[in-house]
Formats: C-alpha cells, structure tokens, sequence
C-alpha cells in the first residue's frame, strides 16, 4: 500500500521523542546552537520547527563538514555536522518512515536498523557457511555507496510506499542541502544528507530495492545450489554453495548496480574459495573480512572444522595505535583519570570484538594496550621512573579489566 497522509504523526509529543533520541554532545551545526542552548527553550523551539514543517516554510539549514584522521594517520574522512533542531526534525520523520520501511525490509539486512545489529550479521553469516558446508564467498565493496546514490532513483523507490507531500518535500530538501567546508558552500548533486539522522535509513531504502529483494526474487530461483545474502549497510557478502553460481553473480552484480548509479570496486571486491576442508587436510582454506573479522575455517577442541571469527589484521592495528597514541599524548594527566579513559577504552573494545573465539585477538589488545601505557608513563620526565615491578604494583591499585568475551554463544545459551 502506498501511503499518502504520513504527516500528521508528526506532533509535538513525536518531536519531542524525537529530541529524548539524538545524542547530546555532539558538535554544533552551522547555526553554532548546542544541544544545551536548544534545550532551554525547548518547548518553543519544538513548537516553532513543528510550524514551519507543516506550512512548508522548513528550509534545510546547510550540513558543517569536518575533517578527521583516519586509523592510518595520514589521510582524513569527512564528517557532515547538521543543527541540532534539524536532527530532531529527521529523526521524527525517520520514526514515522521506519513503522513502514521495517515491514518491507529483508531479514538479510542488519544496518542501523531497530533491534539488528552487526553482531547478529556475523552470527547469521556464520550459521549459514557452517550449515552449508562452505563454498565461494563473494566479498563486495561498493565505491562511495553514500556519496554517489542517485537522487532520481532514490526518489522512485520512495514513491512505491511513501508519497506524503509534506514528507516528501522536507526529504528533498535535506536531499538539496548544502555542505559548508570551512568557508565554501558545495551542493552535492548525488548522495544521502551528510551526517543526517535519515541518511541510513534512506540508504536501506535503497539498497533494499537494488540488491535485497533483486537477489532473493531474481537471482536465488535461477541458481542451482544454495545461496544467501547478508548486508550491513553497504556492506555485504554473498556466499554460493555452488562454484558456478558465483561466477554468474559476480558477473551481473556490476551491471545491476551500474543500472542505478553505483560501482562496484573492482580490486576490492573478490571471490573467495571457502569450502570447508576435508578430513585429511591441514589447513582451512581462503579467508575474508567482513565487519572488521577475519572469517576462516579452524578446528575446534574436538577437532571438527569450524567457522571462526578474528579480529582482522588492520582493525586490530588500528586499535592498539589509537591507544597508543592517545597514551602519549596524555601521560601527564593523573593515575586515576588516565585509569578510568584506559578502562573505557578496553570495555568498548571487548563490547564489539568480544565474541566467541576471539579471546586471542582481544587478549593480545588488553596486551599491547598495558604496554603502551607503562612505556608513556615511564616517559613522563626526563628520568624513567616507571618499571614493570612498580607498574605492576600500580596496577593492583588500579586494575584494568580482563578480556572478556561478551557476546559468549555459550552464555547465550545458558541464558536466551
């Protein structure tokens, strides 16, 4: 069913939900207003967006780009910064669009959506190459997914459910917006609102219509094996229990996505012999990455061969040099406090890479991030004065916490 008159959900007490879910510290937009500033007269700001949506008179401010290091240290990724009042009228209008989209969209879909998250990607992902045994895994990388999704696309796949005009026109509005990079205003021609709380949800869209219900309709009742797809976001995998299979869907994927806009990396994108090895053999075959794990085929304690997750090589780099880094820049700060952001640290790190099997991964970066911290500490004057024995010491008084997998499958099954 197509849905025509959306925009009356849109109310105060929505808007005001709305606010309850952006987050509160982040940078202010192009207006310089806080989220603290907007919130002293928050119910006159609420009131005041909520008129100029209804009447149409709603323009969308301009999106603040800035520059941040990416993990390699030498090149940057562009961030967008919207205003506060415009994430708090994109967030009511994605929980309106979300009560629709979530009844259409797939299960092989995971991404910033309510109640997925990446680690049951994974646990998906896994469970389907063990009960299939394995076989080719195309690994895939859209180029610039969010940066080059086309306008007139996007707006025809909306039209199959949502053509509310007062919806659809604040949509082409954030669309339209502009970005400010320092002092010069661009206006992008292609793309989903840069850092705007829509943007996922307009990419599920999407993608939905491009890849998710193309491969289950089209594509899985023309192969001759088993197959399944899984995508976060815009990354995804395809795996194919059939060699031939593969090939056929390496090769129209291009050319499906080029139809609408999008490229395929060719050099990032690969194919992936990933069979489960036999008995006699030594050695699992070919790996891949996918949500910053290493898949691969080990034997388990009793010796049957499993599918096992590890923290990939470069996130696992990434990570132990952010930690170091921020060691050192920051070693003259006291103990206590070094201790808590140190703490933080590693429990957000456990909180995702902490699954079942990766104790190594996780052990090695609680590991590396002591060391790094004794090796700062000791350099905090001209005199080195922090040895392993009183850095042992310290840190009976201030322990950091053990790696911990906290996503256990056998945790889980004690308790469902």
């Amino acid at each position: 069913m197509v849905m025509t008159a959306l925009a009356h959900h849109i109310d105060r007490n929505l808007l005001h939900r709305a606010y309850q879910g952006i987050r509160k510290d982040g940078a202010p937009g192009v207006d310089g207003r806080s989220a603290r500033d907007y919130e002293e007269q928050l119910s006159a700001n609420l009131d005041e967006v909520l008129s100029r949506f209804k009447s149409g008179s709603y323009r969308a401010p301009a999106v603040r780009r800035v520059h941040i290091p990416k993990g390699d240290g030498k090149s940057t990724r562009p961030i967008g910064i919207p205003t506060v009042e415009d994430k708090v009228l994109q967030r009511a209008v994605v929980m309106v669009l979300e009560a629709i989209y979530e009844q259409d969209f797939l299960e092989c879909s995971y991404g910033f959506r309510p109640r997925k998250s990446a680690h049951q990607a994974l646990d998906r992902l896994r469970a389907g190459l063990m009960e299939m045994g394995g076989g080719v895994v195309i690994d895939v990388d859209v180029r610039s997914y969010f940066d080059t999704i086309d306008h007139g696309h996007l707006r025809d796949f909306l039209d199959k459910r949502v053509r509310d005009g007062v919806i659809r026109k604040q949509i082409d509005k954030w669309l339209k917006a502009g970005v400010m990079d320092g002092r010069e205003m661009m206006y992008p021609r292609a793309g989903t609102p840069q850092g705007g709380v829509i943007s996922p949800l307009l990419a599920n869209v999407f993608l939905h219509e491009v890849l998710d219900t193309w491969f289950e309709n089209e594509v899985k009742p023309r192969l001759k094996g088993a197959a399944f797809l899984v995508r976060y976001a815009d990354d995804f995998v395809v795996a194919c229990s059939n060699g031939q299979d593969a090939d056929r869907v390496m090769e129209v994927l291009p050319k499906r996505f080029g139809k609408y806009g999008l490229t395929i990396h060719p050099q990032k994108t690969r194919m992936v012999n990933f069979k489960r090895p036999r008995e006699g053999d030594t050695k699992g075959s070919g790996s891949f990455d996918f949500l910053g794990f290493t898949h691969l085929w080990e034997r388990s304690r009793k010796g049957r061969w499993v599918v096992k997750r590890k923290t990939a090589h470069k996130r696992l780099t990434r990570a132990v040099s952010t930690v170091g880094t921020w060691c050192k820049e920051h070693r003259h700060w006291p103990i206590r406090v070094q201790h808590a952001a140190m703490s933080r640290k590693l429990v957000g790190h456990f909180g995702y890479y902490g699954i079942t099997g990766n104790s190594k991964s996780i052990s090695r970066f609680r590991h590396e991030a002591i060391r790094s911290w004794r090796k700062w500490l000791d350099r905090r004057g001209q005199r080195k004065s922090m040895s392993w024995a009183r850095f042992s010491r310290m840190l009976e008084r201030y322990p950091l916490p053990p790696a911990r997998a906290v996503h256990s499958i056998y945790r889980h099954a004690a308790r469902p």
